[in-house]
């Protein structure tokens, strides 16, 4: 290849890499965490919250009663999650007409019908946090569907430039004296050889979060503003009806369950979307899993909720091709394939993702050094001071989110988040780079080694007791951290050794 060539794209490679890096590190921080949701969502219930009703079903029909006739209006559409993967109580899901956002309902200890604001516990929040960055919706959304664009380029120009010293080097770690050659080397094994990863959630990432937009010059142009309505089965399952407001008894939940157990006997049920309930034109969507040999396992029954008949079924291997297409990708994105093995694949991939944008900031900060003076360029020490504040405040807000969701579990997480977030910025911009960056990387640890401790504290458990009694979510989840605050406070000491003796002519140097 052209050295002009190479040069062109080690440029592309760079600028697209610093748009989208600081970004991608949130995403990829956060999405690590996320795959585990369910799992953590365990991790910090305790007493009434944490034990399954012996009726199940029983316990979601009384959810459901006490939220129609506190809400009336919630029959127009209105998900139950069962008991299960999804917590051991039930929870409804309303989306009210004008909202954004869905509002959720449970049953306390005392059976008395009560709203959660979803979207602020914890694991929600950070679930939000790796689509938005922390963003209001919808802009945050968008927002990171562009940055999965750039991410993208950036990929396509780093394999252009790696690809003819791929075998000579890809395993070359080069330990010494030469830190800006360790960390090159990391970056490109690292990147080369999870690259298939990246691929994925570049391209999932775009599609998921631009994909409505791609409909909107089709839906006018092109069908006349039916296209929504012919991809309604892939959607929903089953086309959707308007009411008749025609009032019509909807069977019970029981009822329809046996019903959509009978259509497909082998599905695990996690949940029933009902639309109308009281219309004549009522409908039920039973949602759940079906292991075939496919890469989605979701299946929905579709019923009429009045008479219980079987409208639509859809199974892994019935899907139609935009369905197949959707789905399939939705399962790539989030892991939801190959169970724990993957789940923990995806958790090391994420966290290494993590590490390539923000050992890739630390190479651009490198190699514009000014090797023979000692004040160095504003664009280095701007660019460090982002790097440390938006990373590694990221890394802090999640851990902090953490210790409030085990202490205060009905606090507002985004609150939380936000402060420890921008102060950690605010921090890096005052303080002089290898102190900001040891202060920082210290203030990781010690949140994230509490986070142990905050548990403990919520629930009365301990990691050994948990792990004595058998809850494995609980005793991961604090081991986890603890290993993690362990590379935080590595990584500190490591930083101020740098700003110690390492070369005196560098942003990173302690003078």
């Amino acid at each position: 290849m052209k050295a002009d060539t190479t040069r062109r794209f080690l440029a592309l490679h760079t600028w697209m890499g610093l748009l989208a890096g600081m970004a991608l590190f949130v995403a990829f921080y956060a999405g690590a965490i996320t795959v585990f949701s369910h799992e953590i969502a365990d991790w910090n219930r305790s007493g009434a919250a944490a034990v399954a009703p012996a009726n199940p079903v029983a316990r979601t029909q009384t959810l459901l009663d006490d939220l129609l006739k506190k809400h009336p209006e919630a029959a127009s559409s209105v998900y139950l999650a069962l008991p299960g993967e999804h917590g051991p109580q039930p929870s409804a899901y309303w989306i009210a007409p004008g909202a954004d956002t869905a509002r959720r309902f449970a049953l306390d200890d005392g059976k008395a019908l009560h709203e959660d604001a979803f979207g602020q516990r914890f694991i929600e929040y950070i679930y939000d946090l790796h689509f938005t960055a922390g963003l209001p919706k919808p802009f945050g959304t968008y927002f990171f569907g562009a940055v999965c664009l750039l991410y993208g380029l950036a990929l396509v120009s780093g394999v252009v430039i790696y690809a003819p010293i791929l075998v000579r080097n890809l395993f070359a770690l080069r330990l010494g004296k030469n830190l800006k050659r360790l960390w090159q080397d990391s970056h490109n094994a690292v990147g080369v050889l999870s690259l298939p990863f990246h691929v994925v959630f570049a391209w999932s990432g775009a599609v998921l979060a631009l994909g409505l937009m791609v409909f909107v010059p089709f839906q006018r142009a092109v069908y006349d503003g039916k296209l929504l309505q012919l991809t309604e089965q892939d959607f929903y399952g089953a086309p959707q009806l308007a009411a008749a407001h025609v009032p019509k008894p909807t069977l019970p939940l029981d009822t329809l369950l046996q019903r959509g157990q009978a259509a497909l006997p082998a599905m695990t049920i996690e949940g029933i979307w009902l639309v109308n309930a009281g219309d004549a034109n009522a409908r039920a969507t039973i949602y759940g899993e079906l292991s075939q040999r496919r890469l989605s396992q979701m299946a929905t029954v579709t019923l009429d909720a009045g008479t219980g008949a079987v409208v639509a079924t859809v199974a892994p291997k019935t899907m139609t091709p935009g369905m197949v297409f959707m789905r399939g990708l939705q399962a790539l994105h989030f892991g939801n394939f190959g169970h724990n093995t993957v789940k923990w694949l995806y958790f090391v991939l994420g966290l290494a993702g993590a590490f390539l944008f923000y050992s890739g900031n630390l190479l651009w900060i490198e190699t514009r050094r000014k090797r023979r003076q000692a004040e160095q360029p504003l664009r280095t020490r701007v660019m460090a001071a982002l790097t440390l504040g938006i990373c590694l405040g990221c890394v802090a807000g999640v851990s902090a989110v953490f210790i409030a969701g085990a202490l205060v579990p009905a606090a507002a997480a985004a609150p939380v988040y936000l402060s420890v977030f921008f102060a950690s910025v605010l921090w890096a911009g005052l303080r002089q780079p290898t102190h900001a960056g040891h202060e920082l990387l210290w203030l990781c640890a010690l949140l994230t080694a509490a986070i142990p401790l905050a548990g403990w504290v919520g629930s009365g458990e301990h990691l050994f007791a948990a792990a004595w009694h058998g809850h494995w979510h609980r005793f991961f989840v604090d081991a986890v951290a603890l290993l993690l605050a362990c590379v935080y406070g590595r990584m500190a000491r490591a930083t101020l050794h740098r700003g110690r003796t390492g070369e005196p002519n560098s942003v990173w140097a302690l003078r």
